[in-house]
């Protein structure tokens, strides 16, 4: 790539001249650029410039500030554009082409035609009647619905403060964009991000009277909200409009801004390599808590099968009321810390409490269990990285959202009904594109429930790519290899742990399936862990009857391998008819050498050495007890599948409990007393931050499943048995 400098400028013009001012056309095609690229100063200076190439590059958005008066025309065709509304600044654009651009949808197509005024060919087609009919019509429509909500609901006869405008923008907003419907169901994200900006604009009325000219106005609120980026696409979106509806996946052959209305839903006799791809749904959520799913968990001392369908606890539920939870910020208690064992390393404070995964998206649903969550990794290697740990994907009942950490939105949603998802993980795989392309990785999701089929989903570009079934039984777990992106492992309830090659993908999404391995345990899996220094050869799978150790190296003749070693913990000694502790529903390493794992029932949490347990020379049955290195206290209960999360990077461990509480350990100081001969207590012990819901109360704790941290212990993010999603942030000091 070339650095654009004054004499790259003149080079690439045309026609030829010697000063940027008088520079009427650039091309600047097929360097590689990306937005920090372009330098914004240097080519501000082209005052005269008409028209720009900037095609078969790879921008994700335009830099910020560049202001171009004269251009008429700009290629961005063959691109990563994902944030349109970064072209607002070029004001003066007639035409516009931006194709072969993967994560430009429909949305951003008409977004387009409100944020450039001018803009009259797009894509090499004259949009003008469209554009009108958007810009005039449209808006004035939506315009009516806004000020009708503000008339019956937030009219006021003063001259509000600045802290209560705030107040009574965000209000505002959400109520607008959770009630003003308009137009078909493939415009909605469209809808909420054009209702949003006309609700600040009539705020920011009140405080401005005496402008004159409306359409001057809603030129300078356009400019100011360009920034605002599709809930549909950008799930970086700081300033995505809140609203409940929940779209029906539809299926496309590829990204194109056309889609058809089609269910996700694929015959379960359908070939292992889908040939169409299912765009991802999109819906933004409130801090307020939402709705849930199905699954539900039997108390119970007997052996139990992991995450089968329609489990039930045998506690009682509450009969909840039927309202929706009061917002996050006005019913949380900031700090809620009931014990504290030391100074804590971190401090983190309840901040969102969703509710996303609802039946019918009822608010009264309180039964759907949710499952899993993972956070979105990085590409160190692709353009702006910035920030992009916020989203975390979290799965339950027949749904899977993308939750923004930071504003509390839930950024995409897909669902599949009657699916009940029990499993998800990332990763980032190679894919090719069209021209010079080239190959370039994505990151995607995979999931898996109750059907035994696995989901692949690209939400980058709002894509549900594909499917293959993994097994006839219910997945429990899924893992993807850290040192190979494609190789993904699914437990299932038939007893089996099988290693795939998902491979990557082409620019038509078209992908191949390859069964590597079956892994034969003894009960349902429940965890999977690679560890960390040999991730391409040994596998340990914490299942339903006990801990296994497998040999998953690609040089054998076998499909088919058995245990290679069982590893048993000391707290096995205490089983009786009444008591099971074989049951390891919690694993992770928490460094190369260091595992935390737990034991249903066991009421702490081992912390023990995987070199020198693997060391240990086993006996003619292969069983070894583990080395462990210390034991740290958790609460005595008897409900099973409470799993427990790392972050080795800050040496943290998190485990909720039956009463909603999170137990965090700093594992430093956990090793430091270890000498003791005690059980460790907890770091810090988080209360339930009892959400409220208007006129009956507080909910009180939940069973919390799950729990997932960023790698940089930002954000934790716990997940309950009641259909509840609570976002905890750290406190910077």
């Amino acid at each position: 790539m070339e650095k654009i400098t004054e004499k790259l400028l003149l080079e690439k013009c045309t026609p030829k001249t010697t000063k940027l001012e008088e520079i009427k056309t650039l091309n600047l095609a097929n360097l590689c650029l990306r937005r920090h690229d372009l330098p914004v100063p240097l080519l501000s200076r082209l005052c005269c410039l008409e028209q720009l190439d900037l095609s078969g590059n790879r921008l994700q958005e335009m830099p910020p500030g560049l202001s171009l008066p004269s251009l008429r025309t700009l290629d961005l065709s063959n691109n990563d554009m994902e944030d349109v509304t970064t072209l607002n600044s070029l004001t003066t654009l007639e035409e516009l082409r931006i194709e072969d651009n993967l994560y430009v949808t429909i949305t951003d197509n008409y977004k387009l035609m409100i944020l450039l005024p001018k803009l009259r060919i797009y894509n090499g087609k004259d949009i003008s009647t469209t554009a009108n009919h958007m810009r005039f019509v449209n808006s004035e429509n939506l315009r009516k619905r806004v000020l009708a909500v503000w008339e019956t609901s937030f009219s006021l006869h003063y001259v509000p403060t600045a802290e209560k405008l705030a107040t009574l923008e965000r209000d505002f907003v959400n109520t607008v964009c959770h009630t003003v419907k308009y137009g078909p169901s493939s415009l909605a994200d469209y809808t909420k991000w054009r209702v949003e900006m006309i609700a600040k604009e009539h705020i920011r009325s009140l405080t401005e009277p005496n402008e004159e000219d409306m359409d001057t106005e809603e030129l300078a609120d356009t400019n100011n909200y360009c920034s605002v980026p599709s809930p549909a696409k950008r799930p970086l979106s700081n300033s995505a409009a809140a609203c409940d509806v929940l779209l029906t996946p539809q299926k496309k052959t590829r990204a194109s801004v056309q889609v058809q209305d089609i269910s996700p839903r694929k015959s379960s006799r359908q070939k292992d390599v889908p040939q169409k791809a299912e765009p991802l749904t999109s819906t933004t959520g409130s801090s307020a808590i939402r709705t849930p799913s199905t699954h539900t968990r039997i108390q119970s001392k007997a052996p139990l099968t992991p995450r089968k369908a329609l489990r039930e606890r045998s506690q009682p539920q509450q009969d909840l009321a039927k309202k929706m939870l009061t917002p996050i910020e006005s019913a949380l208690q900031p700090g809620a810390v009931s014990e504290t064992t030391g100074k804590a390393p971190v401090s983190l404070e309840p901040v969102h409490v969703l509710q996303c995964h609802s039946k019918q998206d009822s608010p009264d649903d309180f039964s759907t269990q949710l499952w899993a969550c993972a956070f979105q990794p990085l590409l160190d290697n692709c353009g702006d990285v910035k920030g992009e740990t916020r989203i975390v994907a979290t799965c339950g009942g027949e749904s899977i959202c993308l939750i923004d950490c930071d504003t509390g939105l839930v950024m995409k949603k897909y669902k599949v009904p009657g699916e009940e998802f029990f499993s998800l993980a990332w990763s980032t795989v190679l894919m090719s594109r069209e021209g010079n392309g080239g190959l370039r990785p994505c990151r995607i999701l995979a999931a898996g429930g109750k059907r035994g089929l696995v989901k692949l989903l690209h939400p980058r570009a709002n894509m549900a790519y594909g499917e293959f079934r993994a097994s006839r039984k219910p997945l429990s777990v899924l893992r993807f290899s850290s040192h190979q992106g494609n190789f993904l492992f699914t437990g299932s309830n038939d007893n089996k742990i099988v290693m795939w090659d998902i491979g990557g993908v082409d620019s038509e999404y078209n992908f191949k399936v390859i069964q590597l391995l079956v892994l034969e345990t003894n009960s349902a899996p429940l965890h999977v862990c690679l560890p960390p220094a040999t991730p391409d050869s040994q596998l340990i799978a914490a299942c339903d009857k006990g801990l296994l150790v497998y040999n998953i190296q690609l040089n054998k003749n076998t499909m088919k391998r058995s245990v290679e070693k069982e590893i048993t913990f000391p707290v096995y000694e205490m089983e009786d008819k009444d008591c099971n502790y074989h049951t390891i529903d919690g694993m992770g390493f928490i460094t190369d050498e260091i595992v935390a794992s737990k034991s249903h029932m066991q009421g702490s949490i081992y912390l023990w050495s995987w070199k020198l347990t693997k060391a240990k020379r086993a006996n003619k049955k292969k069983v070894v007890c583990a080395v462990i290195l210390a034991e740290l206290q958790w609460s005595r209960t008897d409900i099973p599948y409470l799993s427990l999360s790392t972050c080795p990077c800050k040496g943290y461990i998190v485990c909720g409990d039956e009463r909603g509480r999170l137990w965090t350990y700093h594992v430093t100081d956990a090793l430091e007393v270890k000498k003791s001969g005690k059980t460790i207590p907890a770091t810090e012990i988080l209360d339930w931050p009892s959400p409220v819901r208007k006129g009956k109360g507080p909910v009180e704790g939940p069973c919390i499943n799950s729990v997932a941290m960023d790698p940089d212990l930002k954000y934790l993010v716990a997940l309950s048995d009641k259909n509840m999603a609570v976002v905890w942030r750290r406190i910077e000091s």
